[in-house]
């Protein structure tokens, strides 16, 4: 993921692709050799020597070894492991290669003979020692370990995982800008939509290249740096072997344009087999202009054409579209948006991946309840298709052990065999009707706080530990996609995880409530409670807020304020912020019919009598801590706070769980 993180650079990627197949060889390197060790005897044969099955798959194993052979599969396989041996040092090779600046003889010890670049080679001649072991009357051989061996290969290949690749949209525009100006036809960012599509249909139509490879270099003057690195980004991707890459992911994707630009420079790069191009919509604006935008792009020729199988993938924003217009709002607009998107889909004939980019958190998408969170998804948008992003200590937590990734698997795989024969009607006009009210209010509530108060940020930045986040190496790039800039600039994660460690939870549940109220004191409170117990969907969010409500604890918040907020009025707002939050669990309470909140989820509760006692210990900890910090800048005792800091932000993390 490049997007706004500079240490991700075209080495870097380089450097873990050859990480991969190195680790891949040795892997497969050792199937085999365990394979030669347990099948080291001949088939049965006649008076006369010869084999007495006959078998196609066997003559080419004797065709190599020779039909003197007495470990014909021994002999047949041991070539195969040299050249995995071989393909680990070769990808060794080069990654001195690269890390060394180009400077390294070793990887031309090796020719495209000696390696495995393909696996389907790999897979032939696996598969030429079962077709012969079941031929001459070993089956049971066939069908142990070399089976394991097969199913790894057809999963993994020869790269262990296919890397996407991630990069903003405005990266894109900027480098097409270099290079129209380099060319002497005008500054790409200054044309509108329809000139911008216009020329990269032409663009694409002409087998002209743009550019020379590295021209960029020779121009600093035309090209900046982003611009740079940009191309050379590119150029890495044309020289990956197949399936070292996968999809090419556009954050901040907004138009048409945006998404031709990326099949524009790859082809000019020459890229031999194009990665599919992903955008990914974002923010409200994004997510409500979607349909038009892929409905553009299916209209072009140039475009349509260059789809592999007429399939598309779209990648749904679930973390920056609730940061964006609230949790409430986000939901509403991404199940109503997919819906928009699969009917764009079928009026063109394409096949459309949902690709879900969804955190642990409930405020990203997340849902502790898998199988239900993938059940409820948009009638007609899973179709045995799913794909989904696992982030932070959700890996560790749902693949960390083997019998644990075997459980989440086995869920994924119930879940979206499941989703397909679960009848869930589509919501009707006046469900619609309803939803779009609650969005409008709580998406005007949620904005009226987070971007439309002046005292928010000094509050939240005073009262929660985010600035001190991004100063712990606990995360994966840098908590801002630019330098400066304030919320809106902010990662979701920071900004999810740094309201999860106040115990307020603030993204989750703020304007829920307001919209919760306001529809209930309306004519449409009877429709309101209808939805709630009918609409799967709509009770699934309801329920998520409910469970995020219940673990949060606004007298924790009140006593960060107490220590760290000394600004009078960012005082007064947490006030208010803390009245809404204890009105939003009112209103949760009014629709469920709930006395207690998660009063259902019986082992919640137990859970969060156990853990909180411990939890509230280190919230005050922190507090204390984060004062001592900022008080000491610079200081002696600067490391050993951090220290501290980093104790207590993994405790409270673990005590509050889905914070991923």
């Amino acid at each position: 993921d490049r997007d706004g993180n500079p240490n991700v650079t075209p080495n870097v990627t380089r450097e873990v692709c050859l990480t991969n197949r190195i680790k891949a060889a040795e892997l497969l390197e050792k199937d085999i050799r365990e394979i030669m060790g347990s099948l080291s005897g001949n088939p049965p044969r006649g008076m006369d020597g010869t084999c007495r099955f006959e078998s196609a798959a066997m003559q080419r194993i004797r065709d190599r070894v020779g039909k003197d052979s007495r470990a014909p599969y021994r002999s047949f396989l041991h070539p195969v492991a040299e050249r995995l041996a071989n393909t680990s040092a070769w990808a060794r090779a080069e990654l001195q290669k690269v890390q060394n600046g180009g400077v390294s003889d070793e990887g031309s010890l090796f020719s495209t003979d000696d390696i495995f670049l393909d696996k389907d080679e790999l897979m032939e001649d696996l598969i030429t020692v079962h077709e012969s072991l079941c031929d001459t009357g070993n089956a049971v051989a066939a069908d142990g370990r070399l089976v394991d061996v097969i199913r790894k290969v057809s999963a993994f290949g020869l790269t262990l995982v296919p890397l996407d690749v991630r990069q903003e949209s405005d990266r894109h525009s900027e480098a097409l800008d270099c290079i129209t100006r380099y060319l002497g036809v005008g500054s790409y960012l200054q044309w509108d939509e329809a000139a911008r599509v216009n020329w990269i249909t032409n663009q694409l139509q002409s087998k002209r290249p743009l550019i020379r490879s590295g021209a960029w270099n020779d121009n600093g003057e035309i090209f900046t740096p982003t611009a740079v690195d940009t191309l050379e980004t590119f150029k890495m991707i044309s020289e990956q072997y197949d399936e070292s890459l996968g999809a090419y992911v556009i954050s901040q994707c907004t138009s048409a344009s945006d998404i031709m630009a990326v099949l524009l420079l790859q082809r000019d790069a020459g890229v031999k087999k194009p990665l599919r191009v992903a955008p990914l919509f974002e923010t409200l604006d994004d997510l409500n202009g979607a349909a038009a935008t892929m409905d553009q792009l299916f209209s072009i020729p140039a475009y349509i054409g260059s789809l592999e199988g007429r399939k598309q993938e779209v990648m749904i924003g679930y973390s920056d579209s609730a940061k964006d217009a609230g949790r409430l709002a986000a939901t509403w607009a991404q199940y109503e948006k997919q819906l928009e998107l699969v009917e764009v889909a079928k009026k063109h004939s394409v096949d459309m991946t949902f690709f879900h980019g969804k955190g642990g958190t409930v405020g990203r998408g997340g849902n502790p309840n898998t199988f239900n969170g993938i059940v409820e998804h948009a009638p007609g948008t899973v179709n045995g298709q799913f794909r989904v992003t696992e982030q932070g200590e959700m890996i560790n937590q749902n693949f960390g052990y083997a019998d644990r990734a075997e459980r989440t698997l086995d869920i994924y795989t119930a879940a979206v065999l499941a989703e397909q024969h679960t009848d869930r009607p589509l919501p009707n006009q006046e469900w619609k009707d309803v939803m779009d009210k609650l969005s409008e209010i709580s998406c005007e509530a949620y904005r009226k706080i987070v971007r439309g108060d002046e005292r928010f940020v000094p509050y939240f930045r005073a009262a929660t530990p985010e600035l001190e986040l991004s100063k712990l190496n606990i995360g994966s790039r840098p908590a801002k996609r630019k330098a400066s800039g304030g919320v809106e600039s902010l990662r979701a994660i920071p900004w999810i995880f740094a309201w999860t460690q106040t115990r307020l939870n603030l993204p989750t549940w703020l304007g829920v409530g307001e919209a919760i109220n306001q529809v209930l004191a309306s004519e449409d409170e009877q429709t309101l409670r209808q939805m709630y117990n009918e609409w799967g969907s709509f009770r699934t969010t309801i329920d998520l807020v409910e469970m995020i409500l219940s673990k949060s604890d606004s007298s924790i918040a009140r006593h960060y304020e107490d220590v760290l907020v000394s600004d009078p009025a960012a005082v007064d707002l947490g006030s208010e912020i803390r009245k809404i939050h204890d009105g939003t669990e009112q209103a949760i309470k009014d629709l469920t019919g709930h006395k207690i909140l998660a009063e259902n989820d019986h082992l919640l509760l137990q859970l969060m009598a156990v853990r909180n006692p411990y939890v509230d210990c280190l919230n005050v900890l922190q507090a204390e801590t984060l004062k001592r910090l900022r008080a000491n800048e610079n200081s002696d005792e600067e490391q050993v706070l951090n220290d501290a800091l980093l104790t207590t932000i993994t405790g409270v993390a673990n005590g509050m769980g889905n914070t991923g």
